[in-house]
């Protein structure tokens, strides 16, 4: 799978369209944070990291603009549990 990961910004998310299907993680900036609240991949692509692929590109963008993360999601969350090289970019 060579899908790329966008950040659509004016929709304040992150999308990967995956067989004609839109997968996304929304987020809202609070100050330098960006608090992610949802994550959404459709049923049919449900087993193909494609989550955490974009969850990895919210970490990153995160890193590389000097953000922190918020993650109200209980998929990010979890994510976030599991990547513990990240902890310095979660908001404290």
């Amino acid at each position: 799978m060579t899908e790329q990961v966008h950040h659509n910004a004016d929709r304040a998310r992150f999308e990967l369209v995956v067989e004609g299907q839109l997968c996304r993680a929304d987020y809202r900036l609070e100050g330098a944070c960006m608090n992610v609240f949802h994550t959404e991949v459709p049923a049919a692509l449900e087993g193909k990291g494609l989550a955490s692929k974009l969850v990895r590109a919210v970490f990153d963008h995160a890193r590389d603009h000097g953000r922190t993360v918020r993650p109200t999601c209980s998929y990010v969350r979890a994510w976030a549990r599991r990547h513990p090289e990240l902890e310095s970019l979660l908001e404290t």
